[in-house]
């Protein structure tokens, strides 16, 4: 077996290969197995410093098998059962690591489980019809909904992203960086990215919201990509009405469904998810070895 190799940043041909392989796995399993952020790390959009890719090639040069060290690992279709997933872990080293499968796959749970691996997290994909009406839930008094200002909101929506995802493993970490790599995808919209403000401008809570095109599984999908509330000025009620006032917009755009995720464990904005109409629709699931 052609032993893995761990690099700091990927090649022009290595992405492609990575993408290429994600794709493969997407076709035989029914879901795509890199997240977001990796993908845009695959692609150099973000710094990876603090990151490390890893890549085992089969006998005839083709891309077997990747993992990525901040929680990503996913092996060929062709290769699997091969002891190529396996190699990517002793790659990477013993002690803490984790990893995410998605969708709960009998197979994942197995690797996991073979190799020393508890299931710690769970993470659901929720969905309602934006057919369907939705509740009127009026934002409190003296807040308005604006659209993001690119080069002029991005300090105040990450002092209030970092204060309200606080505890989040992910999302309460993010940089100017990457919020930036963000703003230069061709999904953004800054239309599409509300901000409640009050009548001193001052934000006090958003929706974030992005269209994912049609494929051949799914029709357009309008997706609640990030809802938060600034818990240093916290309006009763505020979470809630930004909630369908992004629903709204994304109606207005014409898409007929709506996505987000949320983990399992977060029982207050499940609650609120399952009060605006969304049902589970598919999980993820995190692995960690101590």
């Amino acid at each position: 077996m052609t032993s893995v190799r761990a690099l700091d940043r990927l090649s022009a041909a290595e992405a492609a290969d990575v993408l290429a392989l994600a794709a493969a796995a997407e076709q035989a399993d029914g879901v795509y197995p890199l997240s977001e952020d990796v993908v845009l790390r695959v692609r150099g959009g973000e710094d990876p410093a603090a990151h490390t890719h890893f890549l085992v090639r089969a006998e005839d040069g083709s891309l077997a098998g990747y993992a990525f060290s901040g929680g990503e690992l996913v092996v060929h279709p062709a290769h699997r059962r091969q002891g190529y997933g396996t190699a990517l872990l002793v790659a990477a080293g013993p002690g803490e690591l984790r990893f995410w499968a998605h969708g709960d796959d009998p197979g994942a749970r197995a690797f996991a489980e073979k190799n020393g691996f508890e299931r710690v997290r769970v993470l659901w994909q929720m969905r309602r019809p934006l057919t369907e009406p939705m509740p009127d839930i009026a934002l409190p008094a003296g807040v308005t909904v604006r659209g993001f200002r690119p080069g002029a909101d991005e300090d105040a929506w990450l002092e209030v992203n970092s204060r309200a995802f606080a505890h989040h493993p992910e999302q309460g970490r993010w940089t100017r960086d990457d919020l930036l790599a963000r703003e230069s995808e061709p999904w953004f919209d800054p239309a599409g990215f509300l901000l409640a403000v009050d009548v001193a401008d001052t934000l006090l809570g958003f929706h974030w919201t992005k269209v994912h095109p049609a494929s051949a599984a799914d029709p357009a999908i309008g997706e609640i990509y990030v809802l938060g509330v600034d818990p240093a000025g916290h309006r009763k009620g505020l979470g809630a009405a930004l909630s369908v006032a992004g629903l709204r917009h994304l109606a207005g755009q014409g898409l007929t469904v709506a996505s987000l995720y949320v983990d399992e464990s977060n029982t207050a904005a499940v609650a609120l998810y399952r009060r605006l109409g969304f049902e589970i629709y598919k999980t993820d699931i995190n692995y960690a070895r101590n």
